[in-house]
């Protein structure tokens, strides 16, 4: 029989970062000792305070179907965050709860964008902006940085990038992959250009909020008057509060676009896992300082590998300010051939440190950036040194 697939999902790219840490698995099946720096993933295991909500919300039988856009007590929970970390003041019928903030943003695009609408990204970013905006018939518009700039779109290039069939802005800060984050005046710079092209949605995707290293602090673009009423602001609990798996997401939004998605929802997934919301509330409730000891050690692992790779000849870094990857420069060793093994591009180099390195990357084609890699850190002090040592002996 001929294959019966749809143009939309021949169309859709495999997750670069889920692809590499499935090649990283199977290796380590066949017996290869893998060091995987590819996934987002904190290695801590969620705080027991999370759990013991859990399990008492098992306990005391939460078991049926949830509302759609997530309980009630937890759309509370999210308001009360927002205002609390972020000044920003939402509603109840502003907030979505969904299985995972990728889940949000797909939403998003969903009920916003129109065939050949056209979606700004800052490169680089998140691996699945640009299919999520394709999978809704949308035009990925990629904005090239620089390390030089600590890959940050400047105004001047956000306006040229805008033309009469922009749609839509979305960037994440703490970014993904590069740890770089928008000050609140370089996002008054950006929104200085928005306001005159009232079209324009911005989708603020803040996730890595909390995983923030003190140098810049956390702004939201939603936090401009001229702003809130224009902007999407999607979170959530799997980075900062080691809940990948616990698979929720929430939006704050104008309130058209939040009973939008409300409705695609209810078509597609319906409400969000019940136990896992109700663990979400007592993570949201508590202060953020009880996950601070995550976002240290994390900081003590950053200078650690920013110090390791700094030793090896070809690797150009900048020093993220949030998230938990650094995303070295590799075009020095383009054109080359290592041990028998040409390098033309950020690919090729990945995956030759993973087949003669044992460590597994994602290279930087993945997040619109083809000159870089992006390396976890998400990982022990003793896999880091260990990595790093062994592909500073594979580029001999």
């Amino acid at each position: 029989m001929s294959n019966q697939l749809s143009d939309r999902i021949n169309s859709v790219t495999p997750s670069a970062t889920l692809e590499m840490a499935a090649k990283a698995r199977e290796l380590r099946a066949s017996g290869k000792d893998i060091i995987g720096l590819s996934l987002g993933e904190p290695d801590f295991e969620t705080p027991d305070y999370i759990k013991d909500a859990a399990i008492q919300a098992i306990n005391d039988n939460y078991n049926s179907y949830s509302p759609v856009d997530g309980y009630v007590d937890l759309k509370k929970a999210i308001i009360t965050k927002f205002k609390r970390d972020n000044n920003l003041s939402y509603e109840l019928p502003q907030i979505v709860v969904s299985t995972g903030a990728k889940q949000s943003l797909y939403n998003v695009a969903q009920v916003i964008l129109n065939p050949g609408d056209e979606v700004i990204l800052p490169c680089p970013y998140w691996v699945s902006y640009s299919d999520i905006v394709k999978l809704a018939d949308g035009i990925p518009v990629e904005v090239p940085t620089s390390l030089e700039n600590d890959f940050k779109m400047t105004p001047e290039q956000l306006e040229a990038a805008i033309t009469p069939k922009t749609k839509m802005l979305w960037y994440s800060s703490p970014c993904n992959p590069s740890g770089s984050i928008y000050s609140k005046k370089e996002l008054r710079a950006l929104a200085d250009v928005l306001i005159k092209h009232p079209q324009i949605i911005v989708v603020s995707d803040e996730i890595y909020e909390h995983i923030n290293y003190g140098v810049t602090k956390h702004a939201s673009m939603a936090e401009f008057d001229d702003m809130f009423d224009r902007t999407v602001t999607v979170n959530g609990v799997a980075k900062a509060f080691a809940m990948t798996g616990w698979r929720i997401g929430y939006i704050g939004a104008p309130a058209y676009i939040a009973r939008a998605t409300n409705k695609l929802q209810g078509q597609v997934t319906s409400g969000a896992n019940c136990i896992a919301q109700r663990a979400v509330i007592t993570a949201l409730e508590e202060s953020p300082d009880r996950i601070q000891f995550m976002v240290d050690e994390f900081k003590e692992r950053r200078k650690l590998i920013l110090g390791l790779l700094n030793e090896i000849d070809g690797f150009k870094c900048n020093e993220p300010e949030g998230a938990f990857y650094v995303y070295p420069d590799v075009t020095a060793f383009f054109g080359k051939t290592l041990n028998g093994t040409k390098i033309n591009n950020a690919s090729d180099f990945s995956m030759y440190i993973l087949e003669a390195a044992n460590v597994a990357t994602v290279t930087g084609d993945a997040f619109g950036n083809g000159n870089c890699i992006r390396i976890s850190y998400a990982a022990s002090v003793k896999d880091i040194k260990e990595a790093i040592s062994r592909i500073k002996e594979a580029l001999k």
